[in-house]
């Protein structure tokens, strides 16, 4: 795959990658047809509060190594950057995880209400879509979005989460992967594979980016496991200790703490070993973002 002759660090790609994002978003929304006052400032609130906008990033990134341009990038990237913020306000409803603080500010319901952070979480779905339709992109880049977003993706993994929670010894780390792979992998790898499309890759690009994109997935939420025990509110921007609390399906309560460890570093590998396969240079952006999310603390 092409890569710049000189790439930045990432920590410099990752910090130009956020205020370009949120630069699309922000063009995104004066556009889009907003709704009444309090739920255009609601929306707003969820959408442009500070975020690692690590979605949007692994579509500007990997359409940028198959050779397509940033232009090419920026539906997507805000597509789905809209459809992760839709799923993290409903995530933080009392009904389903009950969390206060996200982003280390109020969640949208504390500070909204709880219909209203519905309703916001609803808008931002469907804008996603009217976005990549205004924007004219492809029905395959939809169902991409769609698919992942879906009961065979995020949804369905919510609901097989929130049906394992409080069940203890009786869920495996099997089950807890399967969780992750729907509930989080799925819109990670859908990142990753509407880049792919946005940059023109090839099919046999495309099937090598799709295990780097799932590794990538799998790695972040094992690391999100580790982090609710090991992290702290002011570092992590939410509530840790919720999972033991709540009972939740997680590696840590399935494996233990270094067994958790173990699997997030051998899901690091794996990914490390895809993105080499599909000819990411040594020491490129692509690699260096697997270690970065292992060593993550946020």
């Amino acid at each position: 795959m092409s890569s710049p002759v000189e790439e930045p660090s990432l920590v410099e790609w990752l910090a130009q990658t956020r205020t370009w994002a949120d630069a699309q978003m922000e063009q995104a929304l004066s556009e889009l047809e907003l709704g009444p006052p309090v739920h255009r400032e609601a929306l707003r609130y969820a959408l442009m509060g500070p975020g690692k906008r690590l979605r949007p990033a692994l579509v500007r990134l990997i359409c940028n190594q198959v050779g397509g341009r940033d232009a090419d990038a920026s539906p997507a990237a805000v597509a789905i950057e809209m459809l992760h913020t839709y799923s993290l306000v409903h995530d933080d409803l009392p009904c389903m995880d009950d969390d206060d603080l996200r982003r280390s500010r109020p969640t949208v319901h504390k500070v909204y209400g709880e219909a209203e952070a519905v309703l916001v979480g609803d808008g931002l779905q469907s804008l996603a879509f009217e976005w990549l339709a205004l924007t004219g992109q492809s029905i395959e880049q939809v169902t991409i979005l769609a698919r992942a977003a879906g009961p065979a993706g995020m949804v369905g993994g919510q609901s097989l989460d929130l049906a394992a929670t409080g069940r203890g010894d009786a869920i495996d780390a099997d089950e807890v992967r399967r969780i992750h792979a729907s509930k989080t992998a799925a819109l990670i790898g859908a990142a990753v594979e509407l880049g792919a499309v946005a940059g023109g890759a090839s099919t046999d690009q495309r099937v090598g980016l799709a295990r780097y994109g799932r590794g990538l997935g799998l790695c972040f939420q094992a690391v999100d496991d580790l982090l609710d025990v090991t992290g702290d509110a002011g570092t992590l921007g939410k509530t840790p200790g919720k999972d033991e609390a709540d009972q939740k399906a997680t590696l840590v309560a399935t494996l233990g703490l270094e067994g958790a460890r173990e699997e997030a570093r051998s899901l690091a590998q794996e990914t490390r070993e895809a993105a080499q396969d599909v000819g990411c240079p040594e020491g490129g952006l692509a690699l260096a973002l697997v270690d970065h999310l292992l060593a993550r603390t946020h």
